[in-house]
């Protein structure tokens, strides 16, 4: 990939990651703090400051280096985890789900509101491509990012999902395997079992929804 095409991805595709990754850990902070934990409040979790929960390895020098190592191909990365105490909350077992859930719903409306910007633009008639190509990688990043976090497997959210839902016994020995849970994920997307089973039918899934959801938009255009 020439390296000004490469150069301009990244520009595009800035803004959406910062936005998606900084939302999606202050919404696990703010779940936490609503649910009674109040750890990552006095960590300063609980802001929109993208500062506070950028990494600078996995959110900045990771992306970058696959993005670049692969022209696009594949990119992976994370930010600084919200630190949450189960046991402050009110109902530990059942609050665990919501504060979990709360950071891949923020992805799944941030998708949303790209994709109303996006269908603004177009009833706008605007034509710009640096912008449009901000809407669609809004959409795409966010989608990804909600059904990522879905995979239930800890520490993914959708794990510590599972935990909260399933029964006492089995939900110990799921959060048992958190340790190694990471590279049990990385080991999936690598070999692209993830991508096959997971990522691309729930993201076809997630898109088709998202279409309901702005068909009145998409009505105005025709």
């Amino acid at each position: 990939m020439d390296i000004a095409i490469l150069i301009q991805t990244i520009a595009i595709y800035a803004l959406p990651v910062v936005f998606a990754i900084t939302v999606h850990e202050a919404s696990h902070a703010y779940a936490a703090r609503y649910f009674g934990d109040n750890t990552a409040w006095m960590l300063g979790r609980v802001t929109l400051n993208p500062t506070r929960h950028i990494d600078p390895v996995g959110t900045i020098l990771m992306p970058l280096l696959l993005f670049f190592a692969t022209s696009g191909a594949f990119v992976f990365g994370y930010a600084k985890p919200v630190p949450v105490r189960f046991d402050q909350l009110r109902n530990p077992k059942r609050d665990m789900i919501w504060v979990a859930l709360a950071g891949p719903a923020s992805n799944f409306v941030q998708a949303l509101l790209w994709g109303i910007a996006l269908h603004l633009l177009a009833l706008s008639q605007v034509s710009e491509a640096f912008l449009l190509g901000m809407c669609k990688a809004g959409i795409g990043i966010n989608v990804g990012l909600f059904v990522l976090n879905l995979i239930p497997i800890p520490p993914l959210d959708g794990g510590r999902i599972l935990v909260g839902l399933l029964p006492m016994r089995q939900a110990m020995w799921l959060a048992g395997i958190e340790r190694w849970g990471f590279f049990i994920v990385m080991g999936l997307l690598f070999a692209g079992i993830a991508d096959v089973v997971w990522m691309r039918p729930l993201m076809g899934l997630t898109l088709d929804v998202l279409d309901v959801l702005l068909w009145p938009l998409t009505a105005l255009l025709h």
